[in-house]
């Protein structure tokens, strides 16, 4: 078998290298000027592409402050302490999470009025029905990713990845890694139960009895697994080294990777895995709220914008038309067979109080056990 070696400094500085391809001021075309200030931003690694950044504040004269998160529990524990007077404009929110944040007064509704560039969205994400909530839209979607197993392919064959058992198997002990909220949805699918617990919404203790299935399962693989980790970068610094050869992940890093050269495979097994949508919001009594429309605006100014998004990222561009803006690898990295998407549902709100009321505490206790 051959091994094949990363840089590592030049590996992660590659997906942020990517968005020097913005370097037209065309791209800002519909942010007009503006007298200065700021705006802040929290999201994800390469949410915000640099470049793009770079133009827009030398375009609008407004300063973009960028908070990186890695948890949407952590971000909205941190928006709940701040608020009524959040420091935050814009936050990524998973669309799945949006009942949370939008039934704690943590969101404003989102007028779509004020953004002349709605329009550059595929209308499959920025009109569905998951976004409009008690009548409102709350979120521009900007990524739409998913949960997969990621293997490397050198070590790790195709048939083996088709299911989730290889994750939890004795041959890779001590080689796998994941993210323990995201697997208890998994598991509790795998389990052959309703992972977003939509159908335990009027029993609760069935509800209760499900988690406490997928927990007792995930403290009885816990020695097996090598980490539990908490975000893309540390997933992909993790294969890299060769610290891990297969894991759960956001598809999203796991491109990236396949992107910049390594051997990496992903798949959606054939237990199922879920969907999700990634959203940029603007907060409730968001101090800087007139700058945080002119950024969206000028964000979604471009399907260029969304490849390069797409590109540091990973994950898959909602941008109209953006898919032209990538290469043949690229596309390919965002790519499943059909028989794989077949096993693919879509995270769903509507019991997230019943299911996190339940989930986050037993993620502390796999944790501890």
């Amino acid at each position: 078998m051959s091994k094949l070696i990363l840089d590592r400094r030049r590996f992660l500085g590659s997906a942020a290298a990517t968005g020097a391809a913005l370097a037209s001021p065309v791209y800002l075309r519909g942010a007009s000027a503006q007298s200065g200030g700021v705006v802040n931003i929290w999201t994800y690694n390469n949410f915000v592409p640099e470049d793009f950044r770079k133009q827009f504040e030398a375009d609008t004269g407004i300063k973009v402050n960028v908070r990186l998160v890695d948890d949407q529990g952590k971000q909205f524990n941190l928006l709940a302490a701040e608020q009524p007077n959040p420091t935050v404009d814009i936050m990524t929110v998973a669309g799945h999470r949006f009942l949370q944040f939008i039934e704690s007064d943590l969101l404003a509704p989102l007028d779509t009025g004020r953004l002349t560039n709605w329009g550059n969205l595929d209308p499959t994400f920025s009109e569905s029905d998951w976004s409009t909530i008690n009548g409102n839209r709350w979120g521009a979607p900007i990524l739409s990713g998913m949960e997969v197993l990621s293997y490397n392919s050198e070590i790790v064959s195709e048939e083996e990845a088709l299911t989730w058992d290889t994750l939890f198997s004795e041959k890779y002990s001590g080689q796998n890694a994941y993210i323990i909220q995201d697997m208890m949805s998994i598991i509790m699918l795998k389990l052959g139960y309703d992972g977003n617990m939509v159908e335990y919404l009027n029993d609760p203790e069935k509800a209760a009895q499900v988690v406490e299935e997928a927990k007792n399962f995930l403290i009885e693989k816990k020695p097996l697994v090598r980490k539990y980790y908490d975000g893309g970068a540390e997933f992909q610094q993790m294969m890299v080294n060769q610290d891990i050869v297969l894991g759960h992940s956001w598809n999203g890093p796991a491109a990236a990777l396949i992107n910049d050269g390594f051997p990496l495979g992903m798949t959606i097994p054939r237990e199922g895995s879920y969907g999700f949508v990634y959203t940029f919001n603007i907060a409730n009594n968001a101090p800087n709220a007139d700058n945080a429309y002119t950024f969206l605006d000028a964000l979604l100014a471009s399907p260029e914008i969304g490849a390069v998004m797409s590109k540091a990222s990973g994950f898959i561009s909602t941008y109209k038309d953006a898919s032209q803006y990538l290469s043949d690898l690229e596309r390919k990295s965002t790519s499943f067979p059909e028989e794989q998407l077949a096993n693919l549902q879509f995270f769903r709100a509507e019991a997230n109080d019943l299911k996190y009321s339940l989930v986050d505490p037993a993620v502390e206790a796999i944790k501890a056990a």
